[in-house]
C-alpha cells in the first residue's frame, strides 16, 4: 500500500461496534473482495471491500473476518483468517501480511491462515443459531456479477440451513455513515491530495493540450502523493462535453474561448475525495462564463450552508433547487412566468440543472446511506450544484466535500481555488 499505517484504534472501534448491535447466539462472517480479472492474463488492480476494510484494515485478497462474540472458546471469538505466504509466492507477487502485522494493523489477536476456515467454522457454528452474512447494499449497486460475499452466503446456507441468516448490511451501513475523527482526517488528506492535482493542473492548462493530458497531471500528483489513485473515473471535459454529465472520454482538445470542467478526487487510504471545478482553457472566464459560474457558486455557498444536523439530502435538495431556479432565472434562461405556468413535474430548472447536490462519501467517493435519515455530526457530503446550457456550450459544476458537526458545516476543501478571480490569477501565472 502507497498510503502511511492507519491507527488500529479505528478498526477496533468498528467491531466493537457492530458486536453490540449482534443478536446473542450469532456469528459474523464478512470477506475479502475479488481479485477481478482484466483479460486473459491480468487482474485489474485489487481493490479492498469497502465493508470488509472498514472493519479490518486488511488491504490484500482472500481474506476472512469471524465475529463470534459469544463463542464458549474465546480465542474463536474474533479471528482474522488470511491466506499463508511463502518464498514463491514472494518472489512472484510480493509480500504479504505476516500474522503479526495483521494483528497491528487490525487489532485482531487471533489471526490464522486461511486453510483451517472451514474447520473454525464447524466449531463456531455448532454453538452459534444466527449468522450475519454481507451484501452490497448500496443504493447504486447494479452489477450483475456474483461477488465473494454473495456466493459465500449462498454455499453458507446450503452447509448450515438450520441456521438464521440475518443482514450484515444494515448494521455496518449505519456505523459508516458517520466518520470516526481517523476516517476525518484520512478524508481530509485525500482532499489535499486533490487540492494539489488541482493546483498543478491549473499551471498547466492552455490552448492546444488534450483532455488525457489534463487527466495524466492529475495523476501524477495523486501518485507521487501517495494516493492509490483517482476514487472514480476523473471527468475531464471540454467545450459541450461539460454538459455530458459522466463524460469520461477524455480525447479532446482544449480549444481557446471553452471552458473545461474538471471532476476528480484522490483516493487516500481507500478514502475518497471528490472535487469539481470549471475552468476557462485560455485563463480568463468570459462575461457571460463569469456571470454562470457565480450564479453556481452563490448556489454552492447557499447549499453548503444547509448542510447541518438534522436536515436530510432529500429535504435538503429540494430547497437547493429553489436557490438555483432564482439564480437561473436571473441568467435569462427562463421567467418567473415560465415557472408559474411549469408541469411540475418537469421543472424548468431541471432543463439546466437535472441532478442531485449531494451524496454521502466516506470509502465509497457514492457513499452508504439514506437521504431521508436526518444528518448527523460526522457525516460527510459532496455540495455540487451544476448550470448546463448546451446551446451556450457551457457547462459549469462546482464542488467541495462537507463534514457535518455539531457547530454546522465544515469544508474539507476550504482551501482549494473556487473564486473567478484566484482562479485567473493563478492561471495567469
Amino acid at each position: 500500500m502507497k498510503y502511511l499505517p492507519i491507527n488500529p484504534e479505528l478498526f477496533i472501534i468498528n467491531r466493537d461496534n457492530f458486536r453490540k448491535q449482534m443478536k446473542q447466539s450469532s456469528v459474523a462472517i464478512l470477506n475479502s473482495n475479488d481479485e477481478m480479472p482484466r483479460n486473459g492474463d491480468q487482474d485489474f488492480l485489487f481493490r479492498q471491500s469497502s465493508d470488509f476494510f472498514y472493519m479490518t484494515g486488511i488491504d490484500q485478497e482472500k481474506s476472512i473476518l469471524l465475529l463470534a462474540p459469544n463463542c464458549p472458546n474465546p480465542k474463536f471469538r474474533e479471528v482474522l483468517f488470511l491466506v499463508e505466504t511463502s518464498e514463491l509466492i514472494e518472489v512472484w507477487y510480493g509480500h504479504k501480511y505476516t500474522k503479526e502485522e495483521a494483528t497491528t494493523t487490525s487489532g485482531v489477536k487471533t489471526v490464522l491462515w486461511l486453510d483451517s476456515f472451514e474447520a473454525v467454522l464447524k466449531e463456531v457454528m455448532s454453538t452459534s443459531d444466527n449468522v450475519y452474512l454481507n451484501s452490497n447494499e448500496n443504493i447504486r449497486y447494479s452489477n450483475v456479477v456474483p461477488y465473494r460475499d454473495l456466493r459465500f452466503a449462498e454455499d453458507l446456507k446450503k452447509k448450515f440451513p438450520g441456521h438464521v441468516a440475518l443482514r450484515a448490511a444494515p448494521i455496518i451501513t449505519n456505523l459508516r455513515t458517520t466518520k470516526h475523527k481517523i476516517e476525518v482526517d484520512l478524508m481530509q488528506t485525500a482532499c489535499d491530495i486533490t487540492e494539489k492535482g488541482f493546483r498543478r493542473v491549473l499551471n498547466f492548462v492552455k490552448p492546444g493540450v488534450m483532455e488525457y493530458e489534463v487527466e495524466a497531471e492529475i495523476v501524477s500528483e495523486f501518485i507521487r502523493n501517495r494516493a492509490n489513485g483517482h476514487s472514480y473515473n476523473p471527468i475531464i471535459a471540454s467545450g459541450k462535453s461539460a454538459c455530458v454529465l459522466h463524460y469520461v472520454e477524455n480525447n479532446k482538445e482544449c480549444k481557446d474561448g471553452d471552458l473545461i470542467l474538471l471532476d476528480f478526487g484522490a483516493e487516500y487510504a481507500n478514502y475518497a475525495g471528490d472535487l469539481s471545478r470549471t475552468i476557462p482553457v485560455n485563463g480568463k472566464f468570459s462575461p457571460r462564463q463569469k456571470d454562470v459560474y457565480n450564479a453556481c457558486l452563490r448556489v454552492l455557498r447557499a447549499a453548503t450552508k444547509m448542510l447541518v444536523v438534522g436536515n436530510t439530502v432529500d429535504a435538503y435538495h429540494a430547497e437547493v433547487c429553489k436557490v438555483m431556479e432564482k439564480e437561473l432565472i436571473s441568467l435569462g434562461l427562463f421567467t418567473e412566468e415560465d415557472v408559474k405556468n411549469q408541469d411540475p413535474a418537469k421543472p424548468r430548472f431541471f432543463q439546466y440543472y437535472m441532478h442531485g447536490t449531494s451524496h454521502f462519501m466516506g470509502l465509497d467517493v457514492h457513499d452508504v446511506g439514506s437521504k431521508q435519515e436526518p444528518m448527523r455530526a460526522g457525516m460527510v457530503f459532496s455540495c455540487e450544484p451544476g448550470i448546463y446550457i448546451p446551446e451556450e456550450g457551457i457547462g459549469i459544476r462546482i464542488e467541495n466535500d462537507i463534514l457535518v458537526t455539531e457547530n454546522g458545516p465544515f469544508d474539507l476543501m476550504r482551501n482549494i481555488p473556487i473564486e473567478v478571480e484566484e482562479i485567473e490569477a493563478l492561471m495567469a501565472k
